[in-house]
């Protein structure tokens, strides 16, 4: 990782060494969860992989012993998709309510930081979201206000902030490889302390494929 802009002190307003990880993740239903998946997978196959990620991710964030784990879901949390959907054993989950993505990650960082938590935002799209790669992060919020993990797309795969500033998640062309890049920036403009974290791939669409059955053979 790449410490870049550090200020001399930290905000007065630190947290209180907890670190909430909210997990964002759609019903792993066909039609639904890893669509632009379909034209490889078929609507079954992409429902089973995006099933299988998100049960990794989860296990990752329980097994990273941070703080609270909050799985933030669409649809809503008490909306039939999620019938039958395992969830670990004291995971939160809340619905991540209207709007685009920013608005979505914004509600849910601001509530965190409300309680005086630091907060790692992640998807379920990436296969070496690890709980040593999450521990990192949390680590790393000690001394820097925010941590980004860039994605190989041009996203990130993981957000985490020790406060909060809505302008990281308005105005943001969400989907486009210009998101990190963005809030890179906008971190900068705020005037705080970034952590750089190592690039990463998401699984989005068929040509990502490559990189998730190469990943399955390193971990074997």
């Amino acid at each position: 990782m790449n410490d870049i802009d550090h200020p001399k002190t930290r905000p007065q307003w630190t947290t209180s060494g907890t670190v909430r990880v909210i997990v964002f993740a759609k019903a792993p239903l066909p039609g639904l969860a890893k669509t632009r998946l379909i034209p490889a997978l078929g609507a079954d196959g992409a429902a089973r992989l995006a099933a299988r990620m998100l049960g990794a991710t989860l296990a990752a964030a329980c097994d990273a012993k941070l703080g609270p784990v909050e799985l933030c879901v669409a649809p809503d949390a008490r909306d039939p998709a999620w019938q039958g959907v395992p969830i670990p054993p004291g995971v939160m989950v809340t619905s991540q309510g209207d709007g685009d993505l920013g608005a979505r990650m914004s509600r849910a960082a601001a509530r965190a930081v409300a309680r005086s938590e630091a907060v790692l935002l992640i998807g379920t799209d990436c296969p070496q979201m690890s709980t040593g790669v999450l521990r990192a992060a949390a680590q790393a919020l000690r001394d820097a206000d925010a941590i980004l993990h860039p994605s190989s797309d041009g996203g990130y795969v993981l957000l985490g902030l020790a406060r909060f500033d809505p302008r990281l998640f308005t105005r943001i062309a969400w989907s486009t490889a210009s998101v990190a890049a963005t809030t890179v920036e906008r971190i900068r403009a705020l005037g705080w302390s970034l952590t750089l974290g190592a690039t990463f791939d998401d699984i989005d669409v068929p040509d990502d494929l490559r990189r998730l059955r190469e990943s399955a053979k390193s971990n074997t």
